[in-house]
């Protein structure tokens, strides 16, 4: 989420270019929570721009674009956002003629860059500890293959993939985890769907099992992959994977840790799989 994001799309709410206003709902939402599917550092990060860039404009050339009710909001907001990432932020006014009654109390009633520095002294250790939890995040990348290849050339696996890995860069909470597991389960259905083939692997008298007892189908592809004990090893992976998938999907409040292992072994066992099927 960016800045602008936080405020009206004018170009729909009105062509004539009168000035976009705060999302407030929106404001109140990420008071009370993560908002779903949204990344919520990138929504902490922009909320601080903003707080601070009104700030440092009603301290300076008057440009501010919230009024005292919309900064509160605003500041209440970012409070609770940054605290769901251990950043602390506690400012000792509540709106924009507290902040002024602050500066005249600290001897800026003069001097814009006085009441800059005064900003500086509260956001400055707040950015830093950002750029150190983006940084963090960036790094937080799940597991590649040995393959030079990106992809595993089934379309719908990797589809379900690439939402995994979304949907891991943005989660943050023990529900986004769960979500995570879900996604996780969701390579393994895709991996059942593409790879078994009742021509090929329905003995007779079977019925075809459903596609989510991805074990079934799974371990009979791997059994006429790879014949005899030689797919034991393999089938076992299978199965633990499975179970790593299935744990974080249902576990009451999983970490980011437990969903970044059932992410990461399972991006890892759809390659295992497609080299079964041929030689990359």
């Amino acid at each position: 989420m960016e800045p602008d994001d936080l405020f009206t799309d004018q170009d729909e709410v009105d062509p004539f270019g009168s000035p976009a206003t705060l999302r407030s709902d929106l404001i109140k939402a990420l008071r009370s929570g993560p908002i779903p599917d949204d990344n919520d550092l990138a929504t902490a990060v922009a909320l601080t721009r903003l707080v601070h860039g009104e700030l440092t404009a009603f301290g300076t050339d008057g440009n501010n674009r919230l009024d005292d009710e919309e900064i509160e909001l605003c500041q209440r907001a970012l409070r609770a956002t940054l605290g769901r990432h251990g950043v602390m932020l506690n400012l000792p006014w509540r709106d924009f003629n507290g902040f002024r009654s602050f500066w005249i109390q600290k001897g800026a009633r003069g001097s814009w860059q006085a009441r800059r520095d005064l900003l500086a002294g509260y956001f400055e250790p707040v950015w830093a500890q950002l750029d150190h939890l983006e940084e963090a995040q960036f790094r937080a990348v799940l597991a590649e293959p040995v393959s030079p290849h990106h992809r595993t050339g089934w379309l719908h696996v990797d589809e379900e993939i690439r939402e995994l890995q979304r949907r891991f860069r943005s989660a943050a909470t023990a529900q986004d985890y769960r979500d995570v597991g879900n996604r996780a389960v969701a390579v393994l259905e895709a991996l059942s769907r593409t790879i078994y083939d009742p021509a090929k692997h329905l003995r007779d008298g079977e019925v075809e099992p459903p596609v989510d007892r991805t074990n079934l189908r799974i371990g009979r592809y791997i059994e006429d992959s790879l014949g005899g004990g030689e797919n034991e090893e393999v089938r076992g992976v299978a199965k633990k994977v499975s179970e790593l998938a299935h744990k974080v999907k249902h576990r009451p409040a999983p970490t980011r840790r437990d969903a970044g292992i059932a992410a990461d072994s399972v991006i890892l066992f759809a390659n295992i799989l497609r080299r079964l099927d041929q030689e990359f």
